[in-house]
């Protein structure tokens, strides 16, 4: 009888484990416990500034659109689905040095590593005013490279451009298709270049307040996104790695533990 006991208290644990085998993970839904009405605070916003090597567009508008032109050199620009490109006379292209300036027409050097794009207008605008150049410019800085590369276990890897200001994680992660389902949500890492040298920063997408109080939540240019996939995953590289988890094979584990069992009971009668 006591073998009996034990045998059946083994079975009881297999059940044990496939219910909870089958059981929903708690560890898949964003932002938990942030409901409807919830005020949750944020990291200060803050707007892209522009680095050594960035390259980017000036645009100088004024009501003498002849002298105006004297700054608006042409650039190529590539449009999205389209393989041809096309000339425009409404900008010029520049590439922040390693030094942070940048070399403009007549007026020589101006350094705008630390700026973001409207304080480097700012700054060309009051340029061209001190130099009697123009007397009414106004002036559209935009980013012409300005990039975050998203790795791993995500619907679309790949690089994509930074097409706003205070693009957060969410955003960012949106652009190549939301996390698989396999994508460990509560460690994703994100790589960023700060004073020469990389420092990475782990987010968990589950929990609200972390997640937004973290210095990665607004994505910079260069950021590097790395999902993590999860153990069912990683075994995957193993042809029989995951056999262990599947139904089928406990399936037959509890049917061995069964054929054993009633070859017991019918040794002891």
């Amino acid at each position: 009888m006591k073998i009996m006991h034990r045998y059946a208290a083994w079975l009881m644990a297999l059940v044990a484990m496939l219910a909870t085998s089958c059981s929903a993970p708690k560890n898949i839904t964003y932002m938990q416990g942030f409901e409807s009405g919830d005020v949750q605070a944020v990291m200060e916003q803050r707007r892209l500034t522009l680095q050594p090597d960035d390259k980017i567009s000036i645009v100088v508008s004024s009501k003498d659109p002849e002298l105006a032109e004297v700054f608006n050199l042409a650039i190529a620009q590539h449009r999205v689905g389209s393989s041809s490109e096309s000339s425009s006379n409404s900008a010029s292209a520049f590439t922040v040095s390693p030094d942070g300036y940048i070399k403009y027409p007549v007026i020589g050097e101006i350094h705008v590593a630390g700026l973001n794009r409207h304080e480097a207008a700012d700054v060309i605008e009051r340029k061209l005013l001190s130099h009697n150049l123009l007397r009414d410019p106004k002036v559209t800085v935009e980013f012409l490279n300005a990039t975050i590369s998203i790795l791993g276990d995500v619907n679309s890897p790949g690089e994509y451009p930074i097409d706003k200001d205070n693009l957060t994680i969410l955003q960012a992660l949106s652009k190549a298709g939301d996390l698989n389902i396999t994508g460990m949500r509560g460690n994703v890492l994100v790589v960023r270049e700060e004073d020469g040298k990389d420092r990475a920063y782990r987010l968990d997408l589950t929990d609200t307040e972390s997640l937004m109080q973290s210095p990665a939540y607004y994505m910079q240019q260069n950021d590097v996104i790395y999902v993590e996939p999860n153990a069912t995953k990683k075994r995957q590289a193993d042809a029989n790695g995951n056999t262990v988890l599947t139904p089928a094979f406990w399936i037959s584990v509890a049917s061995l533990l069964a054929t054993i069992t009633t070859l017991i009971l019918n040794q002891t009668k």
